[in-house]
C-alpha cells in the first residue's frame, strides 16, 4: 500500500497539476522601490471581469514551491488516490504519513504551506471586496451625476412645455376677447343698418342683420 501510495505520489510530481505548476515557477517580480499588492501582484481584471484563478493568487503570494515539490495540495491529490479508496480514516492517515516521510516532506513546512495558502486566498479575498466597494462608490458618484444632469434637461423641457401651455392659452384669452369685441361689433352693425329700414310692427326683440336686411329686401320689392 505504502508503495503504491508514494508511486502515486510520484506520478503526481511527474505529471504535475496546474496547482503544482502555479507555485513552482518563479514568482512575479515587483518594481524597485515599489511592493506590489496581491491584487496587482495577479494581475487582477478590470471590475466587471472574473477575478483571478487560485493558481495565480498563489503564485503571487507564495512564489516558487517547497524544494522537495511536496505542498498541501499534493498532499490533498495523495489523499484521493484510488489505492486509499476503502481505508478508514486513521489507516489513510498513516499510510500518508508513511509516504511523506518516505519522500523526506516536512509535516510543518506542510503545515506552514497550508496556512499561507489559506492566508493569500483570504488575503484576495479582501483585495476584490475592496476593490469592489470602490467600483461601487465610484459608479454611484457617476449616477449621480448623470441624474443630476437628467433633473436639469428634464427641468429644461418641462419648462419649454410649460412655456408653450402658457403661450396657448394666451392665444385663447385673446381669442375670447375678440370674439367679444367681435360680438359687440355686430351688435353696433345690426343696430345701425335696423334704423334704416321700417321696423316690425309685431316685433319688441332686437332683430339680427339677417332679419333687417330680408326685411329691408321685402320693403324694395
Amino acid at each position: 500500500m505504502l508503495a503504491k501510495l508514494f508511486h502515486h505520489s510520484n506520478g503526481i510530481e511527474a505529471g504535475r497539476t496546474e496547482v503544482e505548476q502555479a507555485v513552482t515557477v518563479t514568482p512575479v517580480e515587483e518594481p524597485a522601490g515599489k511592493r506590489l499588492t496581491l491584487l496587482e501582484a495577479v494581475n487582477a481584471p478590470a471590475a466587471g471581469l472574473p477575478p483571478a484563478d487560485f493558481d495565480q493568487v498563489y503564485l503571487a503570494a507564495l512564489g516558487k514551491g517547497s524544494a522537495n515539490g511536496y505542498h498541501i495540495l499534493k498532499v490533498s491529490d495523495m489523499l484521493a488516490s484510488p489505492y486509499l479508496n476503502g481505508l478508514s480514516a486513521d489507516a489513510k492517515r498513516c499510510a500518508l504519513l508513511m509516504a511523506l516521510d518516505a519522500a523526506s516532506a516536512s509535516l510543518d513546512e506542510l503545515l506552514q504551506d497550508a496556512m499561507l495558502r489559506q492566508r493569500a486566498l483570504n488575503d484576495y479575498e479582501q483585495a476584490l471586496e475592496d476593490r469592489l466597494r470602490k467600483f461601487e462608490t465610484l459608479k454611484t458618484e457617476e449616477n449621480r451625476q448623470i441624474q443630476a444632469e437628467l433633473d436639469r434637461v428634464a427641468a429644461q423641457y418641462k419648462g419649454r412645455i410649460q412655456s408653450n401651455l402658457n403661450q396657448v392659452e394666451r392665444d385663447q384669452d385673446e381669442l375670447r376677447s375678440w370674439q367679444r369685441r367681435k360680438q359687440q361689433e355686430c351688435g353696433r352693425i345690426t343696430e345701425a343698418a335696423g334704423a334704416c329700414v321700417s321696423p316690425q310692427s309685431n316685433s319688441t326683440a332686437p332683430a339680427s342683420l339677417t332679419v333687417v336686411l330680408e326685411r329691408a329686401a321685402g320693403a324694395g320689392r
